[in-house]
């Protein structure tokens, strides 16, 4: 499947939606949910085209790899919620939830966020 050059996060890395940014570097850009779960709520997405964590972890070069995650763990100490605890959420595909397609994690703390809820079958 080819990327789609014209998803949400894609439009915003290019400046055509706006967001409430608290991280931007050559490789990662976090910002605030619109639509918050946990007091702390924070999509970090990289400057790259890549649809998943599996497009990215295929794809992307170790420099972006290193880079995004640094960014991650940046983000969350600047956020206050690296030293209590925090949940890094990556959704993948339909199955898996995924409802933009450019890869990115949900950064959520802030509060006791307790175990993560599965259905059963």
């Amino acid at each position: 499947m080819a990327y789609d050059k014209n998803n949400i996060f894609a439009r915003i890395l290019r400046g055509e939606i706006p967001c409430k940014a608290v991280y931007d570097d050559q490789y990662a850009l976090a910002f605030h949910d619109i639509a918050p779960h946990a007091p702390v709520h924070i999509l970090v997405i990289p400057k790259g085209e890549y649809e998943s964590i599996i497009d990215f972890s295929a794809q992307a070069s170790s420099e972006e790899v290193a880079g995004f995650w640094k960014a991650v763990s940046h983000v969350a100490r600047e956020q206050g919620i690296a030293e209590d605890g925090c949940r890094i959420l990556s959704n993948v595909g339909a199955n898996g939830g995924q409802e933009v397609p450019h890869f990115h994690v949900h950064l959520l703390g802030g509060a006791l966020l307790g175990p993560i809820l599965f259905k059963k079958l």
